[in-house]
């Protein structure tokens, strides 16, 4: 199950947010987005739980928490929208 997390602290890495959820089971991957240009974090990020019902128990016990100065959003990602337009998503990197 893959989850979306935002209201990460900005100092946050990889390796912490993982920490954060293998609490609650396996997580197969764990990645803050990061702004390409300035490298910075962009305070939100994807957690990929082996197990839905490990994933669903992560999302009740750490949505709405407080980990830095913002309550976090812990939620079942959604799955990316294609752009109707043949081959505008083929110029993103």
């Amino acid at each position: 199950m893959k989850l979306f997390v935002a209201g990460l602290p900005y100092d946050l890495d990889d390796a912490e947010l993982e920490e954060i959820f293998e609490k609650f089971g396996e997580v197969v991957s764990a990645k803050v987005a990061m702004d390409k240009e300035t490298g910075k974090s962009k305070a939100f990020g994807f957690v990929e739980m082996k197990n839905k019902e490990d994933g669903m128990e992560a999302i009740n016990c750490l949505n709405d928490i407080s980990l830095g100065k913002k309550p976090l959003v812990v939620k079942a990602a959604e799955e990316r929208a294609k752009d109707p337009r043949p081959g505008f998503n083929s110029h993103r990197r």
